[in-house]
């Protein structure tokens, strides 16, 4: 497959053999067993390397596979709450959120106001609040414009602007417990 007349070869151990005819360069892989792989073909001579083709493959392969195992994906779960929320279901999403929080997933939280709620965003602060409050010892508040104060106790900085009809902020895990 290599239509040049001369090649750049390297041996099996990495030592730069010289400027080789393609010929000979073929011949000395064949003598050792085993292939001859152009790296660089766009070089001027291109650049072979003597070398077990198959082997190479098989240990790219294992290192990409060696990647993917040590990749951690991070997912952002999405949670909305509204300001007239009953305590039940306030208490059933406390708990979904608590539990995406220990497996190490991210939570967005949403609150949603509708129609003539957003004349009324103390409702909505009260349950930011409880949020907040509930999840502190899981999750930090990692993205909003709205809060201040330290990690370890956000606070609600007043008045909440909103952004269209909802406001937004991402809780992100502590460390394993």
């Amino acid at each position: 497959m290599i239509h040049v007349k001369e090649v750049r070869l390297i041996g099996t151990d990495g030592k730069q053999l010289g400027i080789v005819p393609t010929e000979d360069a073929l011949r000395m892989a064949e003598d050792a067993g085993l292939d001859l792989v152009e790296i660089a073909p766009t070089a001027r001579p291109p650049v072979c390397k003597i070398m077990d083709y198959g082997k190479y493959m098989y240990e790219l392969s294992r290192k990409a596979k060696l990647a993917r195992k040590k990749q951690h994906i991070i997912h952002v779960k999405e949670m909305r709450f509204s300001p007239k929320i009953s305590e039940h279901d306030f208490s059933y999403k406390i708990k979904q959120v608590i539990k995406f929080l220990e497996k190490g997933d991210r939570v967005k939280i949403t609150m949603f106001f509708r129609g003539r709620q957003k004349t009324h965003l103390e409702l909505g602060e009260a349950v930011i609040e409880k949020i907040l409050d509930e999840t502190k010892e899981y999750a930090t508040v990692e993205k909003c414009s709205k809060f201040s104060g330290s990690e370890n106790s956000p606070t609600l900085v007043k008045p909440i602007r909103l952004e269209g009809k909802s406001f937004q902020f991402v809780l992100m895990p502590r460390g394993k417990k």
